[in-house]
């Protein structure tokens, strides 16, 4: 039986009188890719705001990593613990090499140093697919997909437990989806266990084992992805509009 290493219970956060992410619940279990889903508000970067402290934590329920109460700890332990999340918008240093941000993740990321930071390094970018004739442009010269590509490679040279990751697929064109595809796969063959939001359905269900889709802060629907889709409640609140 898969081991068991994420478990969300409960969680919620209020703003005000506004509540964002209402009760839910969930697990994740090693060397899976667990997709989630759901309209724009829906309350799936909150979530992830939550769970990694990044922001802001959670204002109720419990977060349990590897069997730990994480919902208190700071953002830098959750993420040196292993937890590990990418965002929509991609941050980079346009005045540096690809290379070198990968090393400047590494070293506040996980305090990687010397020769050990030069093998997380190689390995991340590799794993990513990122061609080594491209390892010392400047980020800002690099296109969309390839920002992606370094997006990942830095939260991976950490070695992550689990991968959180924001819409990766936003502002790429069909083919850069279909190569971040075989991206994911690479990276979860590889070990990584990945809690994916995604717009794009077809990579979203493409590459997920397990789907759970959100609407107005709550859980609407959770099982395999050919299930859920064909939910009545998730034709009509997420593909029914994504399709109108």
């Amino acid at each position: 039986m898969p081991e068991l290493i994420l478990d969300i219970k409960g969680v919620t956060k209020t703003f005000g009188g506004l509540t964002a992410v209402n009760n839910v619940s969930f697990t994740v279990a090693r060397g899976e890719i667990f997709g989630i889903a759901g309209p724009n508000g829906s309350g799936k970067s909150t979530l992830f705001n939550c769970i990694t402290g990044i922001p802001f934590g959670p204002s109720g329920g419990e977060i349990l990593f590897r069997g730990e109460q994480i919902r208190r700890w700071r953002p830098h332990a959750i993420a040196r613990a292993g937890l590990v999340r990418t965002f929509q918008k991609d941050a980079e240093f346009p005045d540096l090499t690809a290379r070198e941000s990968v090393l400047l993740s590494g070293h506040y990321g996980a305090g990687l140093r010397g020769a050990e930071a030069k093998v997380a390094i190689e390995t991340a970018l590799d794993l990513v697919r990122f061609e080594t004739s491209r390892w010392d442009m400047r980020t800002s010269e690099l296109s969309v997909y390839g920002k992606k590509q370094l997006m990942i490679a830095s939260a991976l040279v950490s070695n992550p437990f689990i991968l959180m990751l924001d819409e990766p697929a936003s502002g790429l064109t069909r083919p850069e989806i279909a190569a971040l595809d075989e991206l994911l796969l690479d990276v979860n063959k590889a070990g990584v266990t990945i809690l994916l939001i995604e717009h794009v359905l077809g990579l979203l269900l493409s590459v997920s084992q397990r789907l759970l889709v959100l609407n107005q802060g709550a859980v609407l629907a959770e099982g395999l992805p050919q299930d859920v889709i064909r939910d009545p409640r998730v034709v009509e609140a997420y593909l029914g509009s994504a399709a109108a």
